[in-house]
């Protein structure tokens, strides 16, 4: 692979130089925007080698480097070593700026080279600003990698469905209402509608697009009085393709979305968040004073699960208990026997027991197995090369999640096969106890993640430890296992935690070379108390049901109202999973849920 990456580098390195371009930024997206991207648009990791969800590489003629977020340090200089690419960590006090690393390099009147679509509007235009401070000019419409890549994957083509009201909870009608509404506030005529899961949730639409988010590749826009959807029509169900004529929406080609905007009437006003809209998209527009630039309405109303997804998202998790009770217990009684387990294939029965749960459509993210030092590497993705056997000497570090048709989950637990070190103890508590903190907020309306989030370091913090990803993300419903705008975290996006929004729980503790240690529970913002005086107060419903490794607990750490609080959850557990398990199953269940 080494090899391979640098003869990439090489020619692109040429074609560079044939171009008179200088410096080229190739990002981790696709035109959406997306998180995660379907193979075909995974040009930075096709490039470099690392594959990361998160990160951006930049090329000179000369040197090379990765920028990349806490989440993947340890995976990153495994996978750059020997490429010539050098890591750049992110967030971490000293790290330049890939402008900054650009500009201290550039000499005058050299060029800059990017892809439009692949970055926001307004992130071109900071760059056009910092590059033009510099003297350096920017191209917008280069796209080096294609022309290397000649297996380049095809564009997605699985089947296009309509996700039925008694899953979504809406009709169609019922959201393009509110939608519009929001639109006309914003003194708009038309919405452009981008990031997948947005096109998803606003068109019941769901696909296999792209691996572990069950999205098409399409584009929308939404008018007062129409609904025009852009996608590869072919691949539409009869069943959808009715829904769709039924309300009326105008199905369109995919790429003819840059066309309609190109001819779009200059006096009608079209809203779109510049932020999370590709620059190709906006600039295309030749009417520059028809856009209202605004956030998307959309991902909001989208956070806020309607009383079918929350329910349908409690009957997921029940599944999902079941589940990775049969997968754990498979590993137990496999190491206890002296058989063979690596981190790949737990990773696999855990999806052969996931696919066995009545509307299973996919896992939510690729299972994360990290066994010893490896859990220590936050997204960690074992390979052939690097397939650990599961023993009983080291902790285990299990983070997955299932898409249902009526919901998305996202779980980690740490386990131990053997028995625990003091310390392991000692450091898994801390973050139980922060955990269980953050389980049990009671908060008044108006709290943001950011307010939150000490209550899941503060032990941490006790002992001058902490880790450097957020503490919950957004979950979306049999959508995108991250969702935003909610989220907790140290920094604040100014998003507000309201009834109905779904959040990861997730603090944990890594040490490099040794192990790592998640704890990870989804919640749900629900409605406490109404006072008079003083407002009203929101708190967290714990929703995913699977037992904590009472073997890693120092129980002397924890106060009496932790202690019963983990009681009272390992009843609710065993109460809801254990009628739905096989007798040995069940034994097993009755021993994890244990009075401590």
């Amino acid at each position: 692979m080494e090899n391979n990456i640098a003869k990439r580098i090489e020619r692109l390195r040429n074609l560079l130089q044939e171009s008179n371009v200088h410096y080229l930024i190739v990002p981790t997206a696709d035109p959406h925007l997306s998180e995660y991207v379907a193979s075909h648009w995974k040009s930075r990791e096709w490039i470099s080698g690392f594959t990361g969800s998160a990160g951006t590489v930049v090329f000179s003629l000369s040197e090379a480097g990765l920028w990349t977020d806490s989440r993947y340090f340890l995976q990153a200089e495994e996978q750059l070593s020997g490429s010539g690419i050098l890591l750049y960590k992110e967030n971490t006090g000293n790290t330049p700026s890939i402008y900054d690393w650009i500009c201290s390099r550039a000499k005058e009147g050299e060029c800059v080279g990017i892809d439009g679509s692949l970055f926001s509007a307004n992130e071109v235009e900071r760059m056009c600003k910092r590059f033009r401070e510099h003297h350096l000019t920017l191209k917008t419409d280069i796209d080096f990698i294609g022309p290397l890549w000649r297996e380049r994957p095809a564009l997605p083509d699985t089947e296009l469905f309509y996700l039925d009201e008694d899953y979504s909870g809406e009709t169609l009608p019922e959201k393009w209402s509110r939608i519009r509404t929001q639109i006309q506030k914003a003194k708009a005529d038309a919405l452009l509608i981008t990031a997948l899961d947005e096109v998803a949730w606003c068109f019941n639409l769901r696909a296999s697009d792209v691996e572990y988010n069950p999205v098409a590749i399409a584009y929308a826009i939404l008018t007062n009085d129409s609904a025009t959807l852009f996608t590869d029509c072919s691949r539409i169900t009869s069943k959808a393709r009715a829904k769709f004529l039924e309300n009326g929406i105008e199905l369109r080609p995919y790429d003819t979305i840059y066309k309609v905007l190109k001819s779009w009437p200059e006096k009608q006003r079209i809203m779109m968040d510049k932020e999370k809209v590709n620059y190709a998209l906006t600039s295309a527009i030749c009417h520059t004073e028809s856009i209202v630039s605004a956030p998307s309405p959309i991902a909001l109303m989208k956070s806020i699960k309607n009383e079918t997804e929350q329910k349908g998202i409690r009957n997921a998790v029940v599944k999902d208990g079941v589940a990775l009770s049969y997968a754990f217990r498979w590993l137990e009684r496999m190491v206890e026997e002296g058989h063979r387990v690596t981190e790949l294939s737990f990773a696999q029965k855990l999806h052969e027991y996931r696919s066995q749960q009545k509307d299973f459509f996919c896992e939510s993210f690729g299972t994360i197995a990290g066994y010893g030092q490896h859990g220590a590497i936050v997204h960690y993705s074992a390979t052939e090369e690097s397939n650990a056997e599961i023993g009983k000497e080291g902790l285990l570090l299990v983070d997955s999640g299932g898409n249902y048709f009526d919901g998305t989950t996202d779980i980690t637990r740490t386990v131990i096969l053997g028995d625990p070190t003091p310390q392991q103890k000692k450091d898994y508590t801390n973050v139980l106890k922060g955990h269980i903190a953050l389980a049990n907020a009671h908060f008044p309306q108006g709290t943001r993640g950011a307010q939150l989030d000490v209550l899941a370091r503060q032990f941490l913090w006790d002992s001058c430890e902490d880790y450097g990803h957020g503490t919950g993300h957004g979950i979306g419903h049999f959508l995108c296992v991250h969702e935003g705008p909610q989220n907790i975290r140290t920094r604040d996006n100014g998003t507000e935690l309201q009834a109905g929004m779904l959040i990861s729980d997730e603090p944990g503790l890594y040490k490099k070379g040794q192990y790592g240690i998640r704890i990870e529970n989804m919640v749900m913002v629900q409605e406490y108390a109404n006072d008079d005086e003083f407002g009203k107060f929101l708190q967290m419903e714990t929703v995913t049901l699977f037992p904590y490794d009472t073997k890693l607990i120092e129980t002397s750490l924890l106060t009496e109202k932790e202690r019963n609080w983990i009681n009272q959850y390992h009843q609710k557990v065993y109460d809801k999973i254990a009628p739905l398990l096989d007798e040995e199953t069940r034994i097993w269940l009755s021993e994890k849920v244990k009075t401590i």
